[in-house]
C-alpha cells in the first residue's frame, strides 16, 4: 500500500469523502480471469441488490445465521455507506458488477463497535456461480491489508460449521489463527501481521492464477481476428491467414465493422462485430486502428472473450497521450475480466500438437520444441524465429508482447515453470516492471529449467519508448541487473547469438559437474585457440589432444570416448576442419566445399549417446564444415556445433556456472539459514525510528522534491544500529583545539582527527585525516593543521576518534530499491575500488551462505585472506556483521539505506568507524502487499 493520505487526495472529484482510491486493484482469480476490487460506495446501492439476489438461500443463511431473502433499505444503507477507517466494504467487479463482498467492522476487546480498537470483525459473502474460482481467499488479502493500514492488528470471524468452504479460507490463509467453538458457532482469531507461512499461500495462489491466465491466451477454443480487410497485405488479413496456416483445429472468426452483409474472405464469412459472432470466443487479434479499440473491447467483453492480442499501435510509445490510452486499454479489458498481449504487440505462438496456435505476424509456425521465448520486441522476436529456424530448434511457446502494459515476462516465466513442453527459457529484455518479482519467480524457476536472458540498454540504462515501469525501474544499475540475475540463477548473456548458442547446449546436452574440460580434435591452433578461450572464461582446460589432420572418423570416436571416460574431465570439446590438400582440392572461387565424412558425424553422434549416459556435455566447434551440423541433429541425439571457439566456450561457460548454481542451491536449500543473533531489538529498533519521523526535520525532509528520506544525527544513527548488535566507534566533536585536546583525553590515545563534512568525508587523498596521534602536542599541531588546511574547523567538522587496530577498510552498504527492494553491498574501501566498481551485491534478507560468498565475490578479496603474507582478517566477524544490517533492513521497513564505511577488519574482530542511515517516514517496500496486477 502507498500513503494513504496522499492517495485519498487523489480521489475522482465524483469520489465520497475519503475514498481510498489506492485500495483499488486489478486481481487475477484461480481459473486465470481478470477482476477489479475496489471500495463500496453509496453509488452501489443497486449494484448490491442486484448481487444479493444472485446468492443463493444457503449462502445468505451462512452469513447472516439465519433466512434472510432479501436485504432492506437500512441494510443497503449499512453496507454502502463506509467511513473507510472502522467500516470498510470491499467489492470484486467483473463487467461493473459485484460477484463478491468483504467486510469489516472494528471492534473493542468486548465486541462492541470502537473507533480505537486494535481488532475487527470480518464477513464475506460470494456469489454461488463463483465459488472455487479463489474469490474469498484474495478478498481476504486484501481487506487484510487495508485493515492492516488503519491500525486493525486481528481479526475474528463467526462461522457456522456446516460452512466449510468459509472456513477453509481462513484456515488455509496461513495467518496465525486461534479456534474455539461455542453455541453452535466456530469462533476465529487471527493476527493480520504476515508470517512466512501466509505469504508462501500468496505467493503459490498468484502462481496459478498467473500461469492459468496465460494458459488460456495460448489454448484458445476459437479464435476471432477483428480487423481483417480485402487487403491481402494488411495486418488483419495476415494474422487471418496465419491463424488458419498454422493449423489453429477450432473456430476462426472474420471481424471487420465496415463489412457489407455477405462478405467472405478466404473462404469465411466477416461479421461486422464480436456481438454478432453466434458462438463464444475465447481470444480475439485486434488489427483496428487505435480510436476504434476501446469500442471493440467493449464488444468483446460483453461477448465473454477471454483474452486480447493487441497489435495496433499508437499507445504509449507515441508519447503522453498515448500512454494515458494504454492504461484505459488495460482497464477496461480487466474490467470486463480479459488478459491483454499488447499493445503493439508482434503476438503469440503455440507449437503444441493439441492446440496449435499462431496469432502473431510470423508467416510460419516454428517446429516444436523445447525452447519458450519471451521478447518485447516485435524485430527482435522475428530475429529469434529465424535464427532458430536456420538452427534446426524447435520451440514450445512465443510470445512478443510490445509494451507490455498487461502481460509480462512474469506472466510467462509463472506458464513454463508447469509447461511440460518446456525445457529452456529464452528471455530477451528491455525494461522489468516488477524486478523484485521476477527475480523470485526465476529463482524458482531456473532450479528446474534454466533461463537465459539478454538485457537490453545494458550500458545506456535507456528505455523503449512504451514500456510500462515503476520509474525507478528505469534507471536500474547495471550491477543491480546482475545482482538480480545471479541470486536467481539467470544465464546472462551479451547477445542474440549467444543466446541461442547458450539455450541449445542447455536444451540438448547435461549439466556439467564442474569446470574441467578436455579438447580433442583434428588441428592443433583450433585445439589451442578452444584452449585459450577456456583459461579466457574461467575454464580448467587440460592440454589440447591433437589426432592431426589425417585423422579419422574411428581416431575421432576412440579419443572422444577416453575422454569422456576420464573422471578428470567434465566436458569434452571436440575440434574439427576439413582434411587438407585431400586429391588436390582447391577451396575458391565458388565451388562448394566437400562433404564431411560420414564417419566423423557418425563418431560424434556415438560420443554424445555416451557422454549423455555419463553426464557429461559434448559440443563441437568446427571450421569450413558447413554441413556437418546438421547431421548432428537426430531424434534421439544432438551435438551443439559452432563455427567459432570462442562462441563454443562462451556456452559452455554459462551452462558450467549455471550448472555450480544449481548444486549451489540445492545445498543452500539444505544448509543455508538466517542465524539468530544476539543484542536484537527490533521493537526499540522500531521506536528509535518512529521517534525520529516525528521530528521537525522529518516533517521539513517530506516536503522537499525527491521525496522523504533524510538522514538521522549521527548520535540516533549510532543508537539505531545499535539495536541489532552494531557498534560504531565513537567520534567525539572537535571544532575548537580545546575540545580536541578534551575529547581525546576522554577516549584514550593514539586517536585520529579527520574532518566530516560531506565534501570532506571519505576523502584523505585531500588531506582530511590525521592519523595515529599519540599525544597531546601532536594532536594540536593537526588541528592546526587541518584548520588552515580545510577553511576551518567548524566547516571541516573536525572529530577525534580512537585509533583502530590496524587491518583491511572495507565498505558495508544497504539500499532500498522500491522496484527491486533491499540490497546488500560490499567492497573494500578507497580509490581504486571506487574506480574500478569492485563491489558485489546480495539480495536482502541475506543467508550466511550468501554473505560468505559475497565477501569472496569482490575482485580484492584476496586482500582478506593473506595476499602476500599478511595475516587473514577476520572474515568471520565481517560475515556476522553483514547478516545484521541484513536483519536490520529486513525488519525496519522505513530504514532507506545504511552506509557503513570505513569498516576495518583486523586480524581479530573489526571496527566500524563511520555510519550514515537514512529513512523514510513511510515504509519504502511493499513486498507483503496482497496480490494485485500491475496498473502502470
Amino acid at each position: 500500500m502507498d500513503d494513504p493520505q496522499a492517495q485519498q487526495r487523489a480521489a475522482a472529484p465524483g469520489d465520497p469523502t475519503g475514498y481510498p482510491r489506492h485500495w483499488e486493484a486489478d486481481i487475477l482469480l484461480r481459473d486465470g480471469a481478470a477482476a477489479r476490487i475496489r471500495p463500496i460506495t453509496p453509488a452501489d446501492a443497486e449494484r448490491l441488490v442486484e448481487f444479493y439476489a444472485q446468492v443463493s438461500d444457503q449462502s445468505k443463511y451462512f452469513r447472516f445465521f439465519a433466512p434472510y431473502p432479501r436485504l432492506s433499505e437500512k441494510d443497503v444503507q449499512r453496507f454502502t455507506h463506509h467511513d473507510y477507517v472502522n467500516r470498510v466494504g470491499l467489492a470484486v467487479v467483473v463487467r461493473d458488477r459485484f460477484i463478491a463482498t468483504v467486510r469489516f467492522d472494528r471492534i473493542d476487546d468486548t465486541g462492541r463497535p470502537s473507533d480505537t480498537g486494535t481488532e475487527a470483525e470480518v464477513a464475506f459473502l460470494v456469489q454461488d456461480a463463483h465459488h472455487g474460482r479463489g474469490v474469498g481467499s484474495v478478498l481476504l488479502e486484501h481487506i487484510a491489508a487495508v485493515a492492516q493500514e488503519r491500525g486493525i492488528r486481528r481479526f475474528t470471524a463467526e462461522v457456522l460449521p456446516e460452512n466449510r468452504k468459509m472456513a477453509k479460507v481462513f484456515t488455509d490463509a496461513g495467518y496465525t489463527q486461534r479456534r474455539s467453538f461455542a453455541d453452535g458457532v466456530l469462533h476465529l482469531e487471527f493476527d493480520l501481521e504476515p508470517t512466512a507461512a501466509s505469504l508462501a499461500v500468496m505467493r503459490a495462489r498468484e502462481h496459478r492464477a498467473e500461469a492459468r491466465s496465460v494458459q488460456r491466451l495460448l489454448a484458445p477454443r476459437s479464435v476471432a481476428v477483428v480487423g481483417v480487410s480485402r487487403t491481402a497485405r494488411s495486418a488483419g488479413r495476415a494474422l487471418l491467414r496465419d491463424v488458419r496456416a498454422g493449423g489453429f483445429t477450432g473456430p476462426v472468426y472474420a471481424v471487420n465493422s465496415a463489412a457489407p452483409p455477405g462478405t467472405e474472405l478466404d473462404g469465411l464469412p466477416v461479421y461486422r462485430s464480436v456481438l454478432e459472432i453466434p458462438d463464444p470466443v475465447d481470444l480475439a487479434i485486434l488489427a483496428v486502428p487505435a480510436e476504434v479499440v476501446p469500442t471493440v473491447v467493449a464488444q468483446c467483453g460483453a461477448h465473454g472473450v477471454r483474452g486480447l492480442v493487441v497489435v495496433t499501435a499508437g499507445y504509449a510509445e507515441t508519447g503522453p497521450a498515448g500512454r494515458d490510452r494504454q492504461r484505459a486499454l488495460v482497464r477496461q479489458a480487466r474490467a470486463a475480466g480479459m488478459r491483454v498481449i499488447g499493445p503493439n504487440a508482434f503476438g503469440l505462438i503455440n507449437t503444441a500438437p493439441e492446440h496449435p496456435l499462431n496469432a502473431s505476424l510470423a508467416p510460419a509456425l516454428p517446429r516444436a520444441g523445447r525452447f519458450g521465448i519471451f521478447c518485447q520486441s516485435g524485430a527482435i522476436g522475428v530475429a529469434l524465429l529465424e535464427a532458430a529456424h536456420r538452427r534446426g530448434l524447435g520451440v514450445s511457446s512465443f510470445a512478443s508482447v510490445g509494451n507490455r502494459a498487461d502481460v509480462s515476462g512474469n506472466d510467462l516465466l509463472q506458464y513454463w515453470e508447469e509447461d511440460p513442453a518446456t525445457d529452456v527459457v529464452l528471455l530477451y529484455l528491455e525494461s522489468f516492471g516488477n524486478p523484485r518479482k521476477f527475480t523470485r519467480i526465476a529463482r524458482r524457476l531456473a532450479s528446474s529449467k534454466p533461463v537465459v536472458v539478454v538485457k537490453g540498454a545494458r550500458h545506456t540504462g535507456s528505455l523503449p519508448p512504451g514500456h510500462a515501469v515503476p520509474p525507478p525501474s528505469t534507471g536500474l544499475h547495471d550491477s543491480t541487473v546482475d545482482a538480480l540475475f545471479q541470486q536467481a540463477g539467470v544465464v546472462r548473456v551479451e547477445t542474440i547469438t549467444e543466446l541461442l548458442d547458450t539455450g541449445e547446449l542447455l536444451a540438448h546436452q547435461p549439466l556439467p559437474a564442474g569446470d574441467r574440460v578436455a579438447v580433442v580434435g583434428n588441428s592443433d591452433s583450433l585445439g589451442l585457440l578452444t584452449h585459450d578461450a577456456c583459461l579466457g572464461a574461467g575454464l580448467r582446460p587440460r592440454t589440447p589432444v591433437d589426432l592431426t589432420t589425417a585423422a579419422t572418423g574411428e581416431n575421432f570416436r576412440i579419443a572422444l570416448e577416453t575422454a569422456l571416460a576420464d573422471r578428470a574431465v567434465d566436458a569434452v570439446i571436440a575440434v574439427a576442419i576439413p582434411p587438407i590438400a585431400t586429391s588436390g582440392q582447391d577451396f575458391v572461387g565458388d565451388q562448394e566445399l566437400p562433404p564431411t565424412d560420414p564417419e566423423l558425424g557418425e563418431a560424434l553422434l556415438a560420443a554424445a549417446a555416451r557422454a549423455r549416459r555419463l553426464g557429461k556435455p559434448l559440443l563441437l566447434t568446427h571450421l569450413a564444415l558447413t554441413d556437418l551440423p546438421g547431421r548432428l541433429r537426430t531424434p534421439e541425439h544432438t551435438v551443439p556445433a559452432y563455427p567459432a571457439p570462442e562462441r563454443a566456450v562462451r556456452a559452455l561457460a554459462h551452462v558450467v556456472r549455471y550448472g555450480q548454481w544449481r548444486r549451489d542451491a540445492e545445498e543452500a536449500e539444505q544448509t543455508a539459514r538466517v542465524p539468530e543473533l544476539d543484542r536484537i531489538d527490533p521493537p526499540a529498533a522500531r521506536r528509535l525510528v518512529e521517534q525520529a519521523l516525528g521530528t521537525r526535520t522529518a516533517t521539513a525532509a517530506s516536503t522537499q522534491p525527491g521525496g522523504a528520506r533524510f538522514t538521522l544525527p549521527d548520535p540516533d544513527a549510532t543508537a539505531l544500529l545499535a539495536h541489532y548488535g552494531i557498534d560504531v566507534h565513537p567520534v567525539l566533536p572537535a571544532p575548537e583545539e580545546e575540545q580536541a585536546v578534551r575529547a581525546a583525553a576522554e577516549l584514550g590515545y593514539p586517536v585520529a582527527l579527520k574532518a566530516t563534512a560531506g565534501h570532506l568525508q571519505h576523502r584523505p587523498d585531500l588531506g582530511s585525516v590525521r592519523l595515529d596521534l599519540t599525544d597531546e602536542d601532536g594532536l594540536r599541531r593537526a588541528h592546526r593543521e587541518l584548520d588552515a588546511l580545510l577553511g576551518g574547523a567548524a566547516r571541516a567538522e573536525l572529530v577525534v576518534q580512537r585509533m583502530a587496530a590496524r587491518g583491511v577498510d572495507t565498505v558495508i552498504g544497504a539500499t532500498v530499491d522500491p522496484a527491486v527492494g533491499a540490497i546488500l553491498a560490499f567492497g573494500l574501501a578507497g580509490a581504486p575500488a571506487e574506480l574500478f566498481g569492485d563491489v558485489a551485491h546480495r539480495l536482502i534478507p541475506a543467508t550466511d551462505v550468501e554473505v560468505a560468498s559475497l565477501v569472496r565475490e569482490v575482485r580484492a578479496a584476496p586482500l582478506l585472506f593473506g595476499w602476500r603474507g599478511a595475516d587473514p582478517v577476520d572474515t568471520g566477524a565481517l560475515e556476522e556483521l553483514l547478516l545484521r544490517v541484513s536483519q536490520l533492513v529486513d525488519d525496519v521497513s522505513e530504514l532507506a539505506s545504511i552506509e557503513l564505511e570505513p569498516v576495518v577488519v583486523a586480524p581479530h574482530g573489526l571496527a566500524i568507524l563511520g555510519a550514515r542511515v537514512r529513512i523514510a517516514p513511510l515504509p519504502v517496500r511493499t513486498d507483503l502487499g496482497p496480490r494485485a496486477m500491475s496498473t502502470l
